[in-house]
């Protein structure tokens, strides 16, 4: 027994290095059905993600939720099939267009991360969602491509619910580990992504896939969630080289030193950093906030693996209409249970940067640079998020570029060496 169950005979087979000859007599190894197309580790990952299309969230796009549902199984299950098909397919058509994908490669980065959950892929019988995602995930590949973007496909949501977040489908559950079928189903849902996305003919664009995103390791069993990253990469393998990514679960990043290190290749380390879910973190002062973020960066350059913080925003409060989820309201200003007064959220809750007064984008701006310089001591990052429907202005990079919050170029400073790295 390892970490709790065996690694598939597929995953000791894969691990093997078994060298034949190649058509042209060259020998190859027989698992490298293609190689990685972007250099992970020598060239530093600039990206952002696609919150709130494929998966939705109530924060980003308010306007899709009615009467009282707080995720994407409930707005399903309350509209029908039929309703709610129709109105998401209007949203999965117009909420990114190929324009996002020519302004986030104008904007120097390199990399999409694009959310789906399990059911776009392979949905029990029984599911209250819709389809319709697959054909639009393709074309924006395709767009992504057009304007030399790399894509991360990221498993968002599993059946279940993998943390109970909203963000997963299916807000308040964790059932993802509850008997042995929600996990076999996962694992077929990455089969079919790897049988697709793995092969040859997405190789200049797609190249990783995230496994699983904040598997809430306080509350499930850490070894059956370590050994479904080891049958999730015997499975991708199977298929092709791409990068396999493994979320850390919210544990620290140099806990995971040693998993996955023999035998595995191409693994990156999904780290996500956020300062505002917490009380005590929202009491700091802008310099602690600084110094949180630049520790990140201390403990990443210890990991030995690929690291990539794979989520991070501006935020320095949690005032977003409802962040916290439907019906919840912040911790910043006393509104969210558990929590106490820190401040008003009237000119957070919605709109533009530009709300804020100016030594708030300046706080903003110095707290993005010291995450921009932490980061990049690992292999890189993505931010969170591209756009929002009625706007964030701790959160919405296109925002923040437009008002001069978010630098352009990407390595320019106004407050240099925060960090001291």
């Amino acid at each position: 027994m390892l970490f709790g169950g065996v690694i598939t005979a597929a995953a000791l087979l894969l691990q093997a290095c078994v060298v034949q000859a190649s058509p042209a007599g060259e020998p190859y190894d027989v698992i490298r059905k293609r190689a990685l197309t972007f250099p992970y580790g020598a060239q530093k990952v600039r990206g952002v993600n696609l919150g709130g299309w494929f998966v939705l969230e109530p924060w980003i796009t308010p306007s899709l939720f009615t009467g009282g549902a707080v995720d994407e199984y409930n707005l399903c299950r309350q509209l029908g099939k039929s309703a709610c098909l129709q109105r998401l397919s209007r949203h999965w058509d117009n909420f990114y267009t190929e324009a996002d994908f020519q302004q986030i490669a104008a904007a120097g980065l390199n990399h999409v991360r694009i959310p789906i959950g399990y059911w776009a892929v392979d949905p029990y019988d029984w599911d209250p969602y819709v389809q319709g995602q697959i054909p639009r995930l393709d074309r924006a590949i395709s767009w992504a491509g057009k304007y030399g973007l790399k894509v991360w496909i990221d498993l968002h949501g599993v059946p279940g619910s993998q943390n109970g977040f909203d963000n997963s489908g299916l807000r308040d559950q964790i059932n993802w580990q509850a008997g042995a079928g929600n996990v076999e189903q996962t694992k077929r849902v990455i089969r079919m992504l790897a049988k697709k996305y793995a092969l040859p003919k997405w190789n200049n664009v797609v190249t990783a896939i995230e496994l699983v995103n904040e598997p809430l390791g306080p509350r499930l069993d850490m070894n059956q969630v370590r050994q479904y990253y080891y049958d999730g990469w015997g499975i991708i393998r199977e298929y092709g080289d791409i990068a396999v990514v493994i979320s850390d679960a919210f544990q620290p990043p140099r806990s995971w030193n040693g998993f996955m290190r023999n035998g595995f290749n191409n693994v990156i380390l999904d780290v996500h950093h956020y300062e505002v879910f917490d009380p005590n973190q929202l009491s700091m002062p802008i310099d602690q906030h600084i110094g949180q973020a630049c520790g990140v960066g201390h403990d990443i350059q210890g990991a030995d693996k690929w690291t990539v913080v794979g989520e991070w925003s501006g935020a320095l409060t949690d005032c977003t209409y409802w962040l916290n989820g439907v019906g919840r309201g912040a911790r910043w200003d006393n509104s969210f249970p558990g929590s106490w007064w820190h401040g008003s959220c009237d000119r957070r809750v919605r709109g533009s940067i530009n709300q804020l007064n100016q030594q708030e984008r300046t706080n903003t701006r110095r707290y993005i640079e010291a995450q921009l310089d932490a980061y990049e001591r690992g292999a890189g990052w993505f931010f969170w998020t591209w756009k929002t429907e009625q706007g964030s202005p701790e959160w919405e990079m296109r925002d923040l570029i437009r008002n001069g919050v978010f630098p352009q170029p990407l390595n320019a400073r106004q407050f240099p060496n925060q960090c001291g790295f």
